[in-house]
Formats: structure tokens, sequence, C-alpha cells
């Protein structure tokens, strides 16, 4: 039979809050007549009123429509679609300076001062907020395409040196801006769920399809070369500021803002950035009609309260309604970012090399010594052509890297060393000069369409399952060191296809002294 008791309120006792504030504290006096036969000999004390604090958790939000996705795709597209815009009108080029090694030499120009960017932007990450840094991207990679598309291109304001001068150091800084986006994207994609990554990468892959039909359409839409690229580089412009402003609306969204914000609490407590000052602990004993507070974390165990704090396990009420105290941020000692990026190259080692050997491998051939392969009979169009099916394949690699397969990192790592079969394959298209082994234009196009697909895959893979190998407050550091190895093998690859290059350009034959190979159809 339960116990029968009886309780009668006492009167009300005012007291204050550690801000000031007066709260009205009631007590019951409580008389036990007899204990419950199935009562747990554990239970707390008699007479001891504790209150707690009901849990609620946030529901997660639901990307609506794919918007977010579509955003993150777009995102992609706004941090390769400037160096697109200066690679792919690879005629214009040619043309304006005939004779000259212009492709091959913006390519190692953007490579090196990315690798020092995305190196930068690393070391950074800590000490600059996210979107301050994608914001910086963005405009120094809209400036270049605005100052060359209307001071070189439509005024024709510099000679030819100058002109090829310009055409550098405008490939530089948005090679700055656009590697500072592409790191930080892919530390904000890190964040979200794992197939806003793979949009992100697939993004990248739209660029190229977008700017190489953009090329097609003008080419052949417009005779005049000068006008019809000032039209692809106005058109590239007003693409690269809608995805700015896309980012700017999406980054206020509740779907980005609930997942960032999980990561960066999860970060603030691995760190010790929880203050002890952000809240308070009441106990109320109905008994003696004590109430205190108490000062201190929230979650913080009950023995830094003292014995007082053990009622009914925690014994306390905890107030999160407390206004939390600022605080200080403090930039990390070099030691201990040395140590951060060690413990996550650590667990993502084998998907750091394996996305360095797909780019390394491909930056070997695309797009410089691609550019090098003309026909008697599609002239100046075999290469818009090449680098077109390779921007296509690679879009649809990028979409297959969305079907679910978790690959180990090691099997990842020796399919993507496989593709090295693609630098002879390609060799042979150009090699010796003047009569290469391979002269029939579908050879390239065939070998273009294989590697895209091919890099799509396994250039976006390793880096869409490296940011879930690691605990969430890691993945803004894993998707920015998975960044570092991206641009570690581009740059290698530009380097070995500057020396290709100047092998192709020194070469045995008759066309050697015009630095491309036309082949015959």
């Amino acid at each position: 039979m339960g116990s029968v008791g009886a309780e009668r309120r006492r009167q009300a006792t005012p007291v204050l809050t550690p801000e000031g504030n007066v709260v009205m504290s009631f007590s019951f006096e409580s008389y036990q007549l007899e204990e419950d036969e199935g009562q747990p000999k554990d239970a707390p004390d008699k007479g001891v009123l504790t209150f707690t604090e009901p849990a609620f958790e946030e529901p997660v939000p639901d990307d609506r429509y794919h918007g977010i996705y579509f955003a993150m795709l777009l995102a992609g597209v706004g941090f390769l679609l400037p160096y697109n815009s200066f690679i792919t009108d690879v005629d214009y080029l040619h043309w304006k300076f005939k004779g000259t090694s212009i492709v091959f030499d913006m390519s190692l120009t953007y490579i090196l001062v990315a690798l020092v960017a995305v190196i930068l932007n690393n070391a950074l990450v800590e000490m600059l907020s996210l979107h301050t840094r994608i914001t910086v991207g963005y405009l120094f990679a809209l400036g270049p395409l605005l100052f060359v598309g209307i001071c070189d291109v439509w005024l024709e304001q510099f000679t030819t040196k100058q002109a090829y001068a310009v055409n550098l150091i405008a490939v530089g800084v948005v090679a700055f801006g656009c590697t500072v986006q592409q790191s930080s994207f892919y530390g904000y994609t890190g964040m979200l769920p794992k197939r806003y990554t793979q949009g992100v990468m697939t993004g990248e892959s739209t660029a190229g399809v977008i700017i190489s039909l953009s090329r097609i359409f003008t080419k052949l839409l417009i005779k005049n070369e000068k006008k019809n690229t000032i039209i692809f580089f106005f058109f590239s412009i007003s693409m690269e500021l809608m995805c700015f402003v896309l980012h700017l609306l999406v980054r206020r969204t509740r779907f980005v803002e609930y997942y960032t914000n999980r990561s960066r609490q999860g970060l603030a407590e691995v760190k010790g950035h929880a203050d002890s000052s952000t809240g308070y602990r009441v106990h109320h004993d109905v008994i003696t009609e004590e109430v205190r507070f108490d000062n201190g974390a929230v979650g913080a165990s009950p023995s830094e309260f003292g014995n007082d704090a053990e009622f009914a396990g925690s014994g306390t009420y905890v107030r999160f309604d407390v206004p939390k105290a600022k605080i200080k941020k403090s930039w990390p000692s070099i030691r201990d970012m040395i140590l951060h990026r060690y413990v996550v190259s650590r667990v993502i080692w084998t998907y750091m090399l394996s996305i360095a050997v797909t780019y390394f491998i491909t930056l070997c051939l695309f797009p410089g010594l691609e550019s090098e392969i003309h026909n008697a009979t599609l002239e100046d169009w075999l290469p818009i052509l090449i680098m077109a099916i390779f921007n296509m394949s690679d879009f649809v690699g990028k979409i297959l890297a969305a079907l679910p397969y978790d690959w180990k990192g090691s099997r990842l790592l020796l399919f993507s060393c496989v593709r090295v079969v693609f630098i002879p394959l390609f060799v042979m298209c150009v090699y010796p000069v003047g009569s290469p082994t391979l002269t029939h234009p579908a050879w390239p196009c065939v070998f273009s369409l294989l590697m895209g697909i091919t890099n799509g895959y396994f250039g976006s893979v390793p880096m869409i399952l490296a940011a879930g190998k690691v605990v969430p407050e890691q993945r803004e550091l894993a998707g920015n060191t998975m960044t570092v190895s991206y641009m570690t093998g581009l740059m290698l690859g530009s380097a070995v296809a500057y020396f290709a290059y100047d092998i192709i350009a020194n070469g045995p034959g008759p066309h050697a002294d015009a630095l491309h190979n036309s082949t015959l159809g």
C-alpha cells in the first residue's frame, strides 16, 4: 500500500540571484508517513525538492527543395569559373600571343600562387572567420576579370608584351582569391552533410562545362575574335556576381547556421572555451528553506560545488538564461596549429595522397598539353573541343561520386595511381613533333573523355569521405588540409607539364619552331 502524507506551502521568501534580480522562493512542509515497499534504497533524502531543466533539442532543419545543395553547387562554379575564363579562350590567346607558351605560363602561375594561398588560408583558418575569407576570395576573383575584360580585351590599353604580363598578374590574383574561396568552402561544407561537399565539387566541373559552352556559342555566333571574347568575359563576370550574391543569402539560412554552429560549439568545448561564469546553479532545500546560488560552468561535475550539490544525483537546477560573458579571442600558438594538423593528417593521410595523385596526373596533361594538340581540318577548334569534352566528362564523374560507396583509403589510392597511363597516351598524340604516333583527332577526344570521368570521380570521393573520418569540430580543418594536398598535386603536375612542353617545343620535326604540333587529319 502506498504512503500517504500531507503537504502545506510555507510563506514565500525573496532571494537575490547573482545578477541582482529578485526571485521568490517557495518551500513545502513535507511529512513522510510511510515508505513505499518498492522504493529503491538509493533514493534521495526526503524533504529535498530538486529541480531539473528539461532538455530541448533543436530539430534538424530540412533542405527544402534542395536549395542549399544548388547554392553549394554554384559555389563550386564561383571559385573555378574565373580561371577557366582565362584559359578556355585558348583560340584568342593563340591569336593574340602567337608563338608563346601563354597557356602553360598561366597554368604554372595559377598553381604556384594557389599553393601559397592554400597554405596561408590553412594557417589563418583559426584566426579569420570563414565568411571573411570567402568574401575576400570573391573580391579578388572578380577584380581581375573586370580589369582584363575592360582594359585589355575591350579597350586594348596595352602592348602585346604588357598584355602578356597583365594577363599573368591577373591570373595570379585570381589564383589567390579563388584558392582562398575553395579551401574555405571545403572547410565550410565539411561541417554540413556529405552530399554538400559533393555538390561543391560538382560545381567545379559545372564551371568548366558552362565556360566551354559559353566559348563555343560566342565563337559560333560572332566571328570577330575581339567581340566574341568581350561577350565571353562579361558572361563570366555576371555568373561570378550571381554566385557571390547567392553565398551571402545562403550563409544566413537556418539550415547552414544549424550545422556550422553545432561544429563550432563542439570545437569550443574541445578547446576549453566554455567560461565558468556563463551560468549558475540554484540549491533549494525545502526543510531548511535555504536557497543558495553557485557560479559555475554548466555541466560541471557535482564535486565542484561541494557535497550540497549532490541532491538527487546532481541536486541542482541549472539556469541557462544568464548572458554569456564575452570571450576574448586569442590566436593559437604555432605548436598547437602544427599539432592539430598532424592529428588530422594521421587519420586522413590516404585520402590526402589519393587526391594529390589524381590531380597531379590531370595537371600533367590539362590544360597545357591538350591546348597544343591541333589539327589541319579542325584548326583551332580541336583544343576547344578537347577541353569541352574533358569538362563535361569531369562533370559526369563528380555526379557519379555521389553514389554511396565507402572506399577504403588504400584502394582509393591504388585506383588513383592507375590513371598514370593517360600520360604516355597523350604524349603519343603530340610526339614526335610533326608526325605524332596517334595522328587522328579522335584519339585525344577519347582519352580526354576517360581522363575527365576518372578525374571527376577520384578527385571528389577522397574529399567527400575525408571529412567523415574526423570528429565534427575537426571537419573544417580536415577540409582545408585536403585542399593543401589537392593544391600540392596541382603544382607538381603543372611543373611536369612545363617540362614536357619544353621537350615538345624543342623536339625534332618541321613544326618545332611553332611551339605546338599541328597533326595531320
